[in-house]
């Protein structure tokens, strides 16, 4: 027998001998519940992920010349150039144009770069 099955049949005895049924809960009590995972859901899942979004924008928006970066594909390189939608690197003799979006962090050292893309932070 399930859990509420078992509480039914409690809440069935509760009932009083001249009511059929009883009258049916108000129509809110069926939403609370459904309320409370989008709260969750939002606090858990969506504010951390738009937080994040904001500080990857502020990081490709304060990209300047000289910086450090690490790609999302893990080529390491300095900037040179900075345009609209696209950044100038270097790497060793290799000059490369990648999208600002491909920028995965900027770090202070290439030997202290965060392997793990997600944990890029502004500067």
């Amino acid at each position: 027998m399930t859990l509420l099955a078992f509480i039914g049949l409690f809440a069935a005895d509760a009932a009083p001998a001249g009511a059929p049924g009883g009258a049916p809960p108000p129509m809110w009590t069926n939403l609370v519940p459904l309320v409370l995972m989008v709260v969750v859901f939002y606090f858990l899942l969506i504010r951390p992920q738009q937080k994040q979004a904001r500080l990857q924008d502020e990081l490709r928006k304060g990209l300047k010349k000289g910086d450090k970066v690490v790609t999302s594909s893990g080529i390491l390189g300095t900037v040179v150039g900075v345009k609209d939608k696209t950044v100038t690197i270097r790497s060793d003799d290799t000059k490369l144009e990648i999208l600002k979006s491909a920028v995965g962090q900027v770090v202070e050292d290439f030997d202290k770069a965060d392997p793990t893309p997600a944990a890029a932070t502004a500067k």
